[in-house]
Order: structure tokens, then C-alpha cells, then sequence
């Protein structure tokens, strides 16, 4: 099997393929772009180092692995990303991607049918295991505002959170992705209950570890994992580049499995049947070929994320954060005097030991789900589950370089608050969308067919 560095290089030299990571970075006729950085991997490190756009074709020509940001000059990017997991064989979706997107299609419908509601038919790409869909927003609009003072209520004073890098403009931006996550959450939500009558194996709001089953621990995460980030540092990877996570991750897949896992390429679906996609998914002459007739320009659906902000602006969810953000972390300076008393000896097992030994178990969302589910059960207010979180984090536990990017109070919030919401019902909203159909002009996908197990 040729070099996999060599097999992307010769597939990046075809104009299409250049032409539609182009389109996906928001580049123009003069060669600007709205992409605030790209990222550019090699088969060894993830290392998401900063590059500027026009960079580009020497990276392709490297072979790398191509990642744009979240962050946007000219719009706020909504992103919504599901993939199957397996905790016990992680290259199953690899090894056998019929099945991992079999299991998936009860979600990819569901975010299909609850997107189309609301009048949004975001970009949908395929990744190594699952699916992404992608939709812009405007800044220069009122529903930009709108999310950036929802936003504003829920943000915290966290210096990492107004971090620029290159260029970004840090408040507003920052403020309207924070809203954003509180809409994708809800959006989440939708889709987790829309598609539950028909799923065969757990789903989550995060990858959280689920009990055994024949083929080890497996489940279908809904990834909003971005949104417990600063922007400047998150990414995306871009349509139709190479997909190198097998190769970064060999203790993991099994370096023997890498010779039948073969190249894998992000390709946008466009019209596309999803068959058609695995497969040039996996061959990057098809993938090559996909591209000569499809898009990957991010489509504008600020009208319909204005509907479906309305929607959940009028939800128990929307009521639930604000009971969530109406409560303040303790100040550090009492922490020792109120969550270091915190009793942990009358604590589930999964919890305490979380607590105890939070490098790496309270790391794990499962173990934040664990200390969530138990201390809310003894009457703590869901805030301050997040504040001791925080404290854990903030404390040093042999972190390392762990949160030298990265905000300890905003993951602990995000993390906390999806695992609290889930108590809190939108079943009349999904009802609705069961109820109203598709929106005028976007027809109802398919149902999902049975899966063999």
C-alpha cells in the first residue's frame, strides 16, 4: 500500500479538490478569506498549530490534514457533529463503516428532520465515523445580536474566553458562540428525542461511556464538545482533506489495522446517496471525482436559525439555563471553606472516586456526569456542581499542559449544564416537529432502515 502522505499529496493536485476546500474556507476572487486560520496536521501530531489560510496549497502539497476555525470573519458558524464510538475497539468504525453509519441513521434523520423544520439544509460532510452539518449565520444581523446577548447572561469572566487569535474580535464573537452552544444544546436535545424510538445502541450529548454490549462499549455521540471551548481555539476539518486521526491515534486503532483502515477523505454529501458517499469516503479517486460536481460553500441560514432561537427561547430548556446561570461559582478565595467540605464518603462509588482522583476520571464526561447525577440528586444547585468541578480543575492534579488553551470554569459549566438539562423535558417541542412535518419547501428524509447487530 502506497505511503499514506504520498496518496494524499498526488490526490490534492486535482483543481476540483483544491477548489472545494477553497469554497469551504470562504475564500473570494481576490483571495481573501473569512476563515480566521487554518490547521495542518502531519500522520504523527494534532498539534492544531495556527497557520494562515493562504498557506494552504504548501500544506497540501506536504499531505497534511487540513482543519479550518470555527472562527469566521464574516459569519458565526453553527456546527453539529455525530459519530459512532467504541470505547473497547475504537477502529471499528473504520474497519467497518457500513455498520457504524447504519447505526447512526435513526440521529442523521432525526437532525435532518429538525433542521428542515426550521427551514435550515446545512452542508453535510462525512467524517472518518459519522457525520457533520454545518450552517453560517451573519454577524452583521439581528439574530447575530440575539444570540450574542444570550450569550452575554451565561458568559463568564475568564480571560482565556477573550483570547484573540489572528485577528479575531473577541467580545462579540465570543458572546454570540456562547449562545450558540445554549441553541445547539436545545437542537441536541430535539434530535436525541426525536430519534430515541429508533435507535439500537446508547446516545449521548458527549461521548460518555455506556454499559457493555457484544461489541464493546458503543454508543452515537452527539459532539457539542466545542462549545465547552474558547472559539479561537476550536476547528473544523474541511471537506475533501485527508483524515489522518487513524494514524495519529495507532496505540489506539492498532497499528496492524492501519493497512485495511487505507485512506480516508471528508466529502461533502451534496446530493449524494449516503453509499455512494462511504464510498468515495474511502477512495480518493472517487472522492476526487464527487468533488468535480458538488459544493462545499457553507450555506447562510440566519432566517432559520431565527425561528428555531424563537422556539427555544419560549422552552423549559431556555428556563432551565437561566436557572443554571442565575447562580455564581463560589469566589476561589472560599473554596476552601466550602467545596474542599464538600461530603464525598456518602457519594456513589463512580462519583467519589471522580472527586478524589480528578486526573483523569472527572476529566472524563463520564465522570462529570457521574458528580452531576449525584449531587443534584442531594439538592445542589446545578452551578455549583460546576464550580466545584472548576476547583478540581483549577487545582493541580498533574495536569500538565492540559489547560494551557483551555478554560477550566467554561468546561466545567458546559459539561454540567448539558448533563443537568437532560432532566428537563422537550417533548412538547419535539411533539410539534413530529406533528408540523418538514417546513415549506424542505421535504421529510427518509426513515431509517433496520440495523443488523
Amino acid at each position: 500500500m502506497a505511503d499514506i502522505t504520498e496518496t494524499l499529496r498526488d490526490y490534492y493536485r486535482q483543481p476540483a479538490v483544491r477548489a472545494r476546500m477553497l469554497e469551504f474556507l470562504g475564500a473570494d476572487e481576490t483571495g481573501d478569506f473569512t476563515a480566521e486560520y487554518i490547521t495542518a496536521d502531519n500522520t504523527h501530531t494534532a498539534q492544531r498549530e495556527p497557520l494562515l489560510p493562504w498557506e494552504l496549497p504548501a500544506q497540501l502539497e506536504a499531505g497534511r490534514d487540513i482543519c479550518r476555525s470555527l472562527a469566521d470573519r464574516d459569519s458565526l458558524l453553527a456546527h453539529l457533529d455525530i459519530e459512532y464510538v467504541n470505547f473497547d475497539f475504537p477502529a471499528d468504525a473504520y474497519l467497518d463503516p457500513a455498520r457504524a453509519f447504519a447505526l447512526q441513521e435513526p440521529v442523521e434523520t432525526a437532525v435532518k428532520h429538525v433542521l428542515a423544520h426550521y427551514g435550515i439544509e446545512p452542508l453535510h460532510i462525512l467524517s472518518g465515523r459519522g457525520h457533520h452539518f454545518v450552517w453560517r449565520i451573519g454577524r452583521a444581523t439581528k439574530i447575530f445580536a440575539r444570540l450574542a446577548e444570550a450569550g452575554r447572561v451565561a458568559q463568564l469572566h475568564d480571560s482565556l474566553l477573550l483570547r484573540r487569535r489572528d485577528g479575531l474580535d473577541a467580545p462579540s464573537i465570543t458572546c454570540a458562540f456562547t449562545g450558540l452552544g445554549l441553541l445547539m444544546e436545545f437542537v441536541a436535545r430535539l434530535v436525541m428525542e426525536y430519534a430515541d424510538p429508533e435507535t439500537v445502541i446508547p446516545v449521548d450529548l458527549t461521548a460518555v461511556e455506556p454499559p457493555p454490549s457484544r461489541r464493546g462499549r458503543e454508543m452515537i455521540s452527539l459532539d457539542l464538545s466545542e462549545y465547552a471551548d474558547p472559539l479561537p481555539m476550536r476547528t473544523i476539518r474541511v471537506p475533501f482533506s485527508g483524515y489522518l486521526k487513524p494514524w495519529q491515534q495507532p496505540h489506539a486503532v492498532g497499528a496492524g489495522n492501519l493497512p485495511r483502515i487505507g485512506p480516508i477523505i471528508f466529502v461533502t454529501l451534496d446530493g449524494a446517496d449516503l453509499r455512494h458517499g462511504i464510498a468515495a469516503m474511502r477512495d480518493p479517486g472517487l472522492a476526487a471525482e464527487l468533488a468535480r460536481g458538488t459544493s462545499a460553500v457553507i450555506p447562510d441560514h440566519t432566517a432559520g436559525t431565527e425561528h428555531l432561537l424563537h422556539h427555544y427561547l419560549g422552552s423549559d430548556l431556555k428556563r432551565f439555563h437561566d436557572h443554571f446561570h442565575a447562580a455564581q461559582h463560589d469566589d476561589p478565595r472560599r473554596w476552601p471553606e466550602t467545596y474542599d467540605h464538600t461530603p464525598l464518603d456518602t457519594l456513589p462509588a463512580g462519583a467519589r472516586e471522580a472527586l478524589r482522583h480528578p486526573n483523569d476520571f472527572l476529566l472524563r464526561p463520564v465522570g462529570m456526569k457521574r458528580v452531576t447525577g449525584a449531587l443534584l440528586d442531594r439538592g445542589w444547585h446545578p452551578r455549583h456542581i460546576a464550580g466545584l468541578i472548576r476547583s478540581k480543575f483549577e487545582r493541580d492534579h498533574g495536569w500538565g499542559a492540559e489547560w494551557k488553551d483551555y478554560s477550566p470554569a467554561l468546561r466545567a459549566d458546559y459539561y454540567t449544564r448539558i448533563f443537568a438539562g437532560t432532566r428537563v423535558s422537550v417533548t412538547t417541542e419535539t411533539d410539534e416537529i413530529r406533528d408540523g412535518g418538514a417546513f415549506p419547501g424542505h421535504p421529510a428524509p427518509a426513515p431509517a432502515t433496520a440495523v443488523e447487530l
